[in-house]
């Protein structure tokens, strides 16, 4: 199986462009299964239904969010009845929605987890309290051809614990929340494949997506603390990986994914 995931999108550019290229590596790429972390693409904050749908429309299979999930408040009663949208399965009880699924497509059955770090992160349950459970409901094996888990946070250290404990257990372990993607994509000892941070897909000619000026004017100006923050308009890139998998559902090979906009300008 070969599954396309891209990280955070940010805001409508970047949207747009996610679309087009969904559509596309479905077939110049030969991707099977697409899952796509959208916790900040309405204006660089939260989703909306409309925005999930036109992914679904895309060609995406699942959806990942993380702690901006809830900055539109309207996707509270679309989350509550999609099973396809996912919010961090260790969000504190009561939280509407999911945080892990299971989705037939036409490649076979797959499993997607969302969750969340704690290290710097909003108030969550701890992360390692849901490992078993992640291993239960997510362990390659006849029925479950696929398994991937989005990691959202600060802290390496505690996406990486996640990854080896995961090892042999998930297709694929996958860092989002920095907006910054990492270089150490590789497949462990085990056959899970992982990565600490895929980046987000956005203008990288900013400020983890922001307008440079304004996020530079919160750090500098005492009086603009409090200023509202803007999506950079400029040029996106798209970040993500591309995992093939064996018949086994273990991963062979992981690449990065980097196209468009800043970061393809600079790549050596």
């Amino acid at each position: 199986m070969r599954v396309l995931f891209l990280g955070d999108i940010v805001g409508k550019r970047a949207r747009v462009y996610s679309y087009e290229k969904i559509k596309e590596y479905k077939k110049s790429k030969k991707v099977d299964v697409v899952i796509v972390n959208v916790e900040n693409s309405a204006g660089g904050f939260g989703v909306t239904p409309d925005i999930c749908e036109d992914f679904f429309f895309a060609g995406a299979d699942v959806l990942t969010t993380g702690n901006h999930v809830w900055d539109k408040k309207e996707i509270i009663p679309y989350i509550k009845k999609t099973e396809n949208l996912l919010r961090p399965l260790n969000m504190l009880e009561g939280t509407p929605g999911i945080g892990i699924t299971k989705v037939i497509t036409d490649f076979g059955c797959i499993g997607v987890a969302n969750i969340m770090t704690n290290l710097f992160m909003p108030a969550a349950n701890p992360m390692f309290d849901y490992l078993p459970q992640l291993i239960e409901k997510l362990k390659l094996d006849e029925d479950l051809n696929f398994s991937l888990v989005d990691v959202h946070g600060e802290a390496t250290s505690e996406k990486m614990a996640l990854g080896y404990a995961l090892d042999g257990h998930v297709s694929a372990v996958v860092g989002t929340h920095t907006h910054v993607p990492t270089s150490d994509y590789r497949v462990l000892e085990n056959g899970t494949a992982y990565i600490s941070d895929v980046g987000m897909s956005g203008d990288y000619n900013s400020i983890i997506g922001m307008d440079k000026k304004t996020s530079m004017d919160r750090f500098l100006k005492s009086n603009a603390k409090n200023s509202r923050l803007e999506v950079s308009k400029g040029l996106p890139t798209l970040c993500g990986v591309l995992i093939n998998t064996d018949e086994k559902g273990y991963a062979k090979s992981i690449e990065p994914i980097r196209v468009g906009g800043t970061l393809e300008k600079n790549k050596l």
